[in-house]
């Protein structure tokens, strides 16, 4: 197994640094107004410049991750400060709010109006702080993580489309992402915090949004956990619930809490087997729990981020735990998301493809698709594939 895992490692890892890392250097910067574009065609022309807080907080923590855990290149902080100084200048509105959208130069365009702006604007000064030692960034950081606690049980405040108290309902992605931020945000906050915010994050995921009977980890829930026969309620995004699960592996590997990760491993092969297209391969965007047809129509879309959290997450599972499943479903997984995404004729990777495999926008980046999950998941499988094959040698030895 050793050779086999310094191979996944390396090919992770040239992935990453000779193909999409380079990518998004030669093609996104931009140098003139501040930050990045990230609307990216298939050869990496910009075909529209404005600027989504999403992706320019994801852009700036890829680029901090890389020079704070990787290797201190004076490239990858320039370019992590191109971009935390146009959103520390034009990202946020008078009380503090980040927005969603802006214009070339910094000009709002979409107000802000739920509060995963901050969490990725919160996660980026976090860990551009760490890179450049600026004691502003870290004020950044904190001021976003805190608008993020104060607004969590009502993320989008005013601008919710929602009737008050017919059907209330609370979404996976709030606590999830909570989670993975609090840990982001370790070095920053207070031990006891921290560790309160992560005991009630895996609590809430773990018993409200997981149908136990199942397996499966649903996407909205009433407030008291309880399931809603609804399109919102009977919602499974499987994308949304494996990432998840592989957040809360990386809070139970803090304590040694083997039964979380092993949980959370039944829930990914729960999920996967649920959501697993036998036909044309490759994992639903969305499904009904009921098998009632979905209301979004994108529903048999196969997307990038869907299958790479869900490769981190079998990867990460079969680390912690040693079980077959992990690994056959890695290998079922790692082929048709090597054989269907990546494009070694133009670098980088395909976001979208329809359900038979075959790509459906041949765009790079766009208003959802930046630099975050395709060289996150590739630096992450390649440390776990080190982990496993050091340990591996270990074992020959023994």
């Amino acid at each position: 197994m050793e050779k086999e895992f310094k191979a996944l490692a390396d090919q992770y890892k040239n992935a990453l640094l000779s193909d999409v890392i380079p990518f998004w250097e030669t093609h996104s910067i931009d140098w003139e107004q501040g930050g990045y574009f990230t609307c990216l065609d298939r050869a990496g022309n910009v075909y529209d410049t404005d600027k989504f807080i999403w992706l320019q907080n994801r852009q700036v923590w890829i680029f901090s991750m890389l020079y704070t855990q990787l290797e201190p290149c004076e490239t990858w902080l320039n370019i992590a400060t191109n971009g935390a100084n146009f959103l520390a200048q034009h990202g946020r509105d008078a009380d503090g709010n980040w927005y969603f959208a802006l214009d070339r130069v910094g000009n709002p365009l979409v107000q802000p109006y739920n509060i995963f702006s901050d969490c990725f604007a919160a996660m980026a000064f976090s860990k551009y702080a760490l890179a450049s030692g600026e004691a502003w960034a870290k004020d950044v950081a904190l001021q976003a993580y805190n608008n993020v606690l104060r607004r969590k049980d009502d993320p989008k405040g005013h601008y919710n489309k929602t009737y008050p108290g017919t059907r209330p309902l609370k979404s996976l992605a709030v606590p999830m992402i909570l989670a993975n931020l609090s840990l982001e945000m370790d070095w920053l906050l207070p031990s006891d915090q921290l560790e309160q915010i992560l005991a009630a994050t895996v609590q809430e995921v773990m018993t409200d949004f997981l149908g136990r009977d199942r397996g499966l980890m649903y996407e909205n829930v009433a407030p008291n956990g309880a399931h809603v026969d609804s399109f919102e309620g009977r919602l499974i995004n499987p994308g949304h619930g494996i990432e998840a699960m592989w957040f809360i592996m990386d809070i139970a590997q803090r304590c040694n809490d083997q039964p979380t990760i092993e949980r959370a491993v039944d829930v990914v092969l729960s999920i996967l087997k649920f959501a697993w297209d036998e036909q044309y391969g490759g994992l639903y965007y969305f499904m009904d729990a009921e098998g009632h047809p979905p209301q979004q129509l994108e529903w048999d879309q196969k997307l990038w981020w869907v299958h790479l959290e869900s490769l981190v997450a079998l990867v990460m599972g079969y680390r912690l735990t040693g079980r077959d499943a992990c690994w056959e479903w890695y290998h079922k997984l790692h082929d048709y998301t090597w054989t269907h995404f990546a494009d070694p004729d133009y670098g980088e990777w395909f976001g979208y493809l329809d359900r038979r495999g075959e790509v459906l926008l041949n765009l790079k980046g766009g208003k959802w698709k930046g630099c975050f999950h395709v060289p996150r998941a590739l630096y992450l499988c390649w440390q776990q594939f080190e982990t496993l094959a050091a340990r591996s040698a270990v074992d020959h030895l023994d």
